[in-house]
C-alpha cells in the first residue's frame, strides 16, 4: 500500500491500546511504524537491477520480524524524542508497543494487495497476495485519516475503534468483490469455451468496482476487464503469449546470467510473463493502467549478445488522455457487454 495509507491504518490500531490523554503522540509512534517496513527500498545495486525486487516486501515485512522491526523504529524515535515534542510522553513500554502495533499492520496491508509479500521469510519466499485491495485507495485511505486526527485531537478512542472497524469493512468488501470478480472473469473464459489452467484478478487503480482479469489457457494469456457492480459488465482485452523461454530466446544460454535473471523476475511476477512481439523485451502481465489492456507498467529486457551481464530493468507509467477517457468509461459501466446472471447455487 501507499505510505499514507500505511501510516495511518498503523496509527489507528496503535490508538486502541493507548490511554485517551496519549492519542495523539501514540498515533505517530503508529503512524511511524507502519510506515518504517518501506525503507527496504534502500536495499539497491547499481550493477544488479533486479535486487531490490528481492529485498523489497522482503525480512522487514515478515511475521517474524515484526518485534525487532518495531524495536529498531522504538530505538530511533526515542534517540530524536527529546527534541520533538510532538514524539514525548509516552513510557517506555507505552512507546515500544505504539511501535510494535503499527509495525505489525505493515505486512499484513501489503498482502492485500497483489504485489506480493514474503509474510513467512525466511521459512518461505512465498509472495503472498490475496489480490483483494488496490495499492491506492482513497475511499479506504481517507475516512481512516479523519478519524485518527479527530480521536487525537478530541481524545475520544471510541473514534479509534471507528477507523478499525471501517478497516475490517473495507477489507470484507474487498474479499466479496474479488470473489465476484473471479466469478465473472470464470464465466468470461466459459463464454469463450476456455478451461483456464489458472487464474486471477486483481483491482485496477484505487477502486474496487473494475477488476483486471488474467487466465492462462494452452499457451496464452487472455486479458480482460471486469465490472462487478449490480450488473456484471466485461470489457475483452486481448490475448497474448506467455513466455517459453527456449522458444522466444532461442540464443540465451540457460545457465547464463541473463536467464537465471528471468527466472527471479519469473518468481516475481508469479510467471505472469510474456514477451514483446519483435522486442528483446519480457513485461509483467499483472499491471496495466487499464485493465483490459496489454500495457505493462515494468519488465526487463533481454540481450543474448551480453549474456554475462544482467539484464535491464525498465517502468512506464505513461497515462494518457485516450487511457484515463477508456478507464472513466469502465468504471461507469460505458459500453461494457452485460454478463448473464449466474444461477443460484442450491
Amino acid at each position: 500500500m501507499d505510505p499514507v495509507s500505511q501510516g495511518v491504518v498503523g496509527a489507528a490500531f496503535a490508538q486502541t491500546a493507548a490511554r485517551r490523554t496519549t492519542l495523539a503522540t501514540v498515533a505517530w509512534y503508529g503512524a511511524l511504524g507502519g510506515m518504517a517496513p518501506d525503507l527496504d527500498v534502500l536495499f539497491q545495486s547499481s550493477t544488479d537491477p533486479l535486487l531490490f525486487l528481492e529485498f523489497h516486501r522482503q525480512f522487514t515485512h515478515s511475521l517474524v520480524f515484526i518485534p525487532v522491526g518495531a524495536l529498531l523504529v522504538f530505538l530511533a524515535l526515542r534517540a530524536v524524542a527529546n527534541r520533538i515534542k510532538i514524539l514525548q510522553g509516552l513510557t517506555t513500554s507505552q512507546a515500544y508497543l505504539a511501535c510494535l502495533m503499527g509495525y505489525a499492520t505493515h505486512g499484513l496491508l501489503d498482502s492485500c494487495t497483489s504485489y506480493g509479500t514474503q509474510l513467512f521469510w525466511p521459512f518461505s519466499d512465498a509472495r503472498v497476495a490475496w489480490d483483494t485491495m488496490s495499492i491506492v485507495d482513497p475511499l479506504f485511505t481517507i475516512p481512516l485519516l479523519v478519524f485518527v486526527i479527530a480521536a487525537a485531537r478530541t481524545q475520544r478512542q471510541w473514534l479509534s475503534w471507528l477507523a478499525c472497524g471501517w478497516m475490517l469493512s473495507f477489507f470484507a468488501l474487498g474479499w466479496l468483490q474479488h470473489e465476484r470478480a473471479m466469478q465473472a472473469a470464470a464465466q468470461v473464459a466459459s463464454i469463450r469455451g476456455h478451461e483456464p489452467l489458472r487464474l486471477s484478478v486483481k483491482p485496477s487503480f484505487a477502486n474496487l468496482l473494475v477488476w483486471k482479469a488474467i487466465y492462462e489457457h494452452e499457451d496464452s494469456y487472455y486479458v480482460d476487464a471486469v465490472r462487478v457492480g449490480a450488473q456484471m459488465t466485461w470489457f475483452p482485452g486481448a490475448r497474448v503469449p506467455k513466455l517459453d523461454l527456449a522458444r522466444h530466446f532461442p540464443g540465451l544460454e540457460p545457465d547464463s546470467q541473463q536467464a537465471l535473471d528471468v527466472e527471479r523476475f519469473r518468481w516475481f511476477s508469479d510467471d505472469y510473463l510474456s514477451p514483446m512481439e519483435n522486442s528483446p523485451r519480457i513485461v509483467d502481465m499483472r499491471y496495466s493502467l487499464v485493465p483490459n489492456e496489454v500495457d505493462p507498467m515494468w519488465g526487463i529486457d533481454i540481450d543474448p549478445a551480453k549474456q554475462t551481464a544482467h539484464v535491464r530493468w525498465w517502468s512506464s507509467r505513461e497515462l494518457t488522455d485516450i487511457k484515463q477517457r477508456n478507464f472513466a468509461g469502465m468504471l461507469l459501466g460505458i459500453s461494457g457487454i452485460p454478463l448473464p446472471a449466474q444461477d443460484a447455487t442450491p
